[in-house]
């Protein structure tokens, strides 16, 4: 009886931060967000496309949706959630995405 205690104990204290992040995604990601859309290096080989469900698809070089997973967006701050389990931020500054050291512009 005590372990079921504790394993309700343990996924109630999940549930809000599970609620937060996925109010916070919903209001972020709606179609007008100012940062939904293609992101690209200087030299077009890697490309970030932020799409407007929460997901994003990144490209590199011809290698299309060499990364996928769920993003979201906190004022100017971006977290990303790689399908395979890895995790990045990045800033957006002055129009511009700073992201793991690389520097991504929208493309036109």
């Amino acid at each position: 009886m005590r372990r079921r205690s504790l394993l309700h104990l343990a996924g109630a204290a999940l549930v809000p931060a599970l609620f937060h992040r996925t109010r916070a995604e919903a209001n972020m990601n709606s179609q007008s967000h100012p940062y939904l859309g293609m992101w690209v290096t200087e030299d077009g080989h890697i490309r970030h496309e932020l799409l407007p469900n929460g997901r994003y698809d990144e490209a590199r070089g011809a290698r299309k949706s060499a990364y996928q997973g769920r993003y979201a967006v906190t004022g100017n701050h971006i977290d990303y959630w790689d399908d395979t389990g890895f995790t990045a931020d990045g800033d957006f500054i002055d129009g511009v995405l700073h992201h793991g050291g690389m520097i991504l512009y929208r493309a036109p």
